[in-house]
């Protein structure tokens, strides 16, 4: 187990799913990111079968955390026993959110009620660990927002991630307290529906990420995303705020510390 210094906040990819790479890929890709300046890193379990090898990754680096849940395309893995199981994950070293867990009515991959089942057992799991979500909302968009306000959930606190709802979505769930996680897609010239969020968003509730290995942003798009791209994230976010990057640098990372580390809520 790895001593955890002081996290000062700069530059972190909030969303990347390290575990889908071969051990010692893993290592080049943070050494990499690193030298470009990402000072943090976030990895989300997809299925509960990640959790000892998402764990091992923050046990070993005192820059990387993790959150453990199910993906709603593995919702349908869910067994009983595996509430507790999950319970049974989240005092440990490193684990700062429930998740990746949420919706999506794209795929389809578990049916939906499963899905809505599953998700629902994560926030309340979620809110009685005292931890954030990192939610997933994929064409779900009506039936995600009537979930966020039903009283049981009144407590839960998140991100949804690799935002791409447009603003109609994005007022409510910032009006709920949400942060809104951009990735690569602010780089897509079709786009329009991520950048419009600018609009509404404030500088304390958004994070950049890279949902590594997948959206690599322009100019890489087409190619393996990596962690060390979350800079061109920042980049874009910076001219569509009129920011210097390293503002949204020390923004972002002020708001992941505030979202995923504090322990003051």
């Amino acid at each position: 187990m790895v001593s955890r210094p002081l996290f000062e906040p700069g530059l972190v990819d909030s969303h990347c799913h390290l575990q889908t790479f071969a051990s010692d890929e893993r290592e080049r890709l943070l050494d990499e990111a690193r030298e470009a300046g990402v000072t943090g890193f976030l990895v989300p379990a997809i299925r509960l079968d990640d959790a000892d090898d998402v764990l091992d990754l923050a046990r070993r680096h005192d820059d990387v955390w993790c959150a453990l849940g199910v993906h709603p395309h593995d919702a349908s893995t869910w067994r009983p026993g595996d509430g507790e199981r999950l319970e049974g994950f989240l005092g440990e070293d490193g684990v700062v959110a429930v998740g990746e867990c949420g919706l999506d009515f794209y795929y389809d991959r578990s049916p939906r009620d499963v899905q809505l089942d599953v998700m629902r057992r994560q926030w309340a799991i979620a809110i009685a660990a005292g931890l954030p979500v990192i939610v997933h909302n994929r064409d779900s968009d009506a039936e995600m927002l009537a979930e966020v306000m039903r009283p049981e959930f009144e407590g839960l606190r998140g991100v949804f991630h690799s935002f791409a709802a447009g603003a109609a979505m994005a007022r409510p769930l910032i009006a709920r307290g949400f942060y809104l996680g951009i990735s690569g897609m602010v780089t897509f010239p079709r786009a329009d529906n991520v950048r419009e969020v600018f609009s509404e968003i404030s500088r304390e509730r958004f994070l950049v990420e890279t949902d590594t290995p997948y959206l690599a942003p322009v100019p890489h798009r087409g190619k393996t995303n990596r962690p060390a791209w979350v800079r061109e994230i920042a980049r874009r976010v910076a001219t569509e705020m009129d920011l210097d990057e390293s503002e949204v640098a020390r923004l972002t990372g002020a708001n992941f510390k505030r979202l995923f580390l504090d322990r003051t809520h």
